[in-house]
C-alpha cells in the first residue's frame, strides 16, 4: 500500500492538497456496526462502579471542608468533615471489587488449565 503525500504531511503544513501518485485505499474487510456492543459485567464490577461513585463523593466533601480553611472562613459542621471520610470507603470498596475480580480471574484460569492438563492444575 502507497501513501499519497499531501500538504499537510509534506513541505507546507495546513495545505491539504493532493500532490499526485497512486493512494490506495482500504477498506475493513467485515461489517463495521455504529453501536457499541454491550460488555459483560465480570463480578466486581458493580464494586469497583459503587467505589468510584463514594470516593468521588468523598473527595467533593473533602474539598469543601478544607475550602474554609484555607480561606480563613468558619470551619464546616463535624458532619462534613464525617461525609469526607467516605473517600476512604469509596477506595476500600474499589480495592475490594478489583480482589474479587482478580480472584475470579484466577479461579478461571485455573480450571481452565485443569481442563487442558489435568496434571498441570496441581503444580
Amino acid at each position: 500500500m502507497t501513501r499519497h503525500t499531501t500538504k499537510a504531511n509534506g513541505p507546507e503544513p495546513g495545505d491539504k492538497t493532493y500532490l499526485g501518485g497512486s493512494c490506495v485505499l482500504s477498506t475493513y474487510p467485515g461489517a463495521v456496526s455504529d453501536t457499541p456492543r454491550p460488555q459483560d459485567s465480570a463480578p466486581g464490577d458493580g464494586l469497583i462502579r459503587i467505589g468510584v461513585i463514594v470516593f468521588v463523593i468523598g473527595a467533593v466533601a473533602t474539598m469543601a471542608t478544607v475550602a474554609p480553611l484555607l480561606l480563613g472562613a468558619d470551619p464546616l459542621p463535624t458532619a462534613a468533615y464525617l461525609v469526607s471520610m467516605l473517600m476512604g470507603v469509596g477506595f476500600a470498596l474499589a480495592a475490594a471489587g478489583v480482589l474479587r475480580s482478580i480472584a475470579v480471574q484466577r479461579r478461571q484460569a485455573r480450571s481452565a488449565l485443569a481442563e487442558t492438563s489435568p496434571d498441570a492444575a496441581t503444580t
